[in-house]
């Protein structure tokens, strides 16, 4: 048994997160954890898929992992549910609720990363426990205005995007700290006393270069902006065969950009994650009559650094593939046609607008893309039809108003880099004076 008597160096740590974009999250945190002067003993169980986020860390895994047939989409539909259950959700769940037991007894603390389902897990532990809410946001509900139109009789009953028994597990005793995903919902739940704290998104973490270069505005900035190449940013999610069919509506979309943009030269970046297959991306491409250029082909001023990346042209267009160059791919795009979750978040929060297109999911549904422009707001510009995206692009362009409140709004609601620090130091300082 560790003993609870502030000696932070033996502290230990069980990281609880559900879902690809949560294990990255806490694996940022325990990364700053590690760092810390006290750092504590870390171990991890991803509630959900088989957790390859903490491959990065010399961390255990102190339970059962499985990969369920939804993916970890089982809100979208009931037969996603349906087939989970069918595939051994429950008794998977069960045991890791045994694993968390066990971990629990030796007298440590719990980080959960989510949604309910680990703070649930936190609760149900026994332990003290932190909470780092990253599915839910105010502005589902609401923005700095107010209300927003057709929200259900229980969320205006909650009064909340987080609904009256998530609150009670945040204003546990035992729970020390919970870290929103933006101000707004930080505010919102400090009305009911809950140790929230406005830290920031750790999604934003390890974007940006650590130090930018400096911009300098020429005297014919606006002539050098129409010479050069307009760049799109492709983001098709990451989940096959889902992503496939989300390319191909992708590539259905950059078609109407070489009539309406005739005078500009077009640079599309594929980021696409390392889990897909590219043979269907590069197939598609070649049906839809992109010519595929030899691997030595290269572009000025873009350092690539993915030596697998694949190269298309047609007419005044390039296109690139890359597993490899992601951060790239969202810091160069002008905008992005974005079928994605975390990815599109994070281009929002450079302060780039997104074209979303609904799919047909399971995650990207038109009712996913909807909810999207309520989370992220005017960021997000929701095209229902592939042949609109090029004509709203344009509109888009033609008004440095709209493209000042994009810019604005991203940072506002997706907030600075370096969360994850700020969340690994407070919430040892708050364990610290806790335990």
């Amino acid at each position: 048994m560790v003993q609870r008597d502030n000696q932070l160096p033996n502290m230990q740590l069980l990281c609880l997160s559900n879902g690809h974009g949560e294990d990255v999250i806490a694996v940022r945190i325990c990364q700053e954890l590690q760092q810390h002067p006290a750092t504590p003993e870390v171990a991890a169980l991803p509630l959900v898929g088989e957790g390859h986020a903490y491959s990065q860390l010399d961390i255990p895994i102190v339970g059962p992992m499985q990969t369920m047939p939804s993916g970890g989409f089982i809100y979208m539909e009931g037969r996603q549910l349906m087939r989970d259950l069918q595939g051994g959700l429950l008794q998977l769940a069960w045991a890791q609720f045994k694993a968390i037991r066990r971990w629990s007894k030796r007298g440590g603390v719990i980080l959960a990363v989510g949604d309910i389902v680990p703070l649930l897990f936190a609760w149900l532990s026994g332990a003290p426990y932190v909470f780092v809410g990253t599915a839910k946001s105010e502005y589902y509900l609401r923005d700095e205005a107010g209300w927003l139109p057709k929200r259900s009789r229980l969320e205006r009953f909650s009064k909340s995007v987080y609904f009256p028994w998530e609150r009670w597990l945040m204003s546990r005793p035992r729970c020390k700290a919970v870290f929103p995903r933006d101000t707004l919902t930080t505010q919102i739940l400090q009305e009911w006393a809950i140790p929230a704290f406005d830290l920031g998104n750790p999604m934003m973490d390890g974007i940006m270069p650590e130090h930018p270069r400096a911009i300098f505005y020429e005297p014919d900035a606006e002539l050098k902006e129409m010479q050069r190449s307009l760049i799109v940013t492709l983001l098709p999610g990451s989940r096959p065969p889902e992503a496939y069919e989300n390319w191909q509506q992708i590539v259905q979309a950059i078609a109407g950009f070489f009539d309406t943009f005739k005078e500009r030269k077009l640079l599309f970046l594929g980021a696409i994650s390392p889990g897909l297959n590219l043979e269907p991306l590069r197939q598609t491409l070649i049906n839809q009559g992109w010519s595929e250029q030899p691997t030595e082909f290269t572009l000025s001023n873009l350092q690539l650094n993915d030596p697998t990346a694949l190269k298309f042209t047609q007419k005044n267009a390039t296109l690139i593939l890359t597993t490899d160059d992601y951060n790239l791919c969202l810091l160069k795009g002008d905008l992005a046609i974005a079928m994605a979750g975390t990815a599109t978040e994070q281009f929002v929060g450079l302060g780039k607008p997104a074209i979303a297109i609904p799919g047909k999911g399971p995650q990207f549904t038109f009712a996913f893309a909807e909810a999207q422009t309520r989370l992220l707001g005017p960021s997000v510009i929701l095209v229902e039809h592939p042949d609109k995206v090029a004509s709203m692009v344009q509109q888009l362009l033609r008004d440095p108003d709209w493209l000042q409140l994009i810019a604005e709004n991203g940072h506002q609601r997706m907030g600075e880099p370096g969360a994850a620090s700020r969340i690994a130091n407070c919430l040892m300082e708050r364990l610290n004076n806790r335990l």
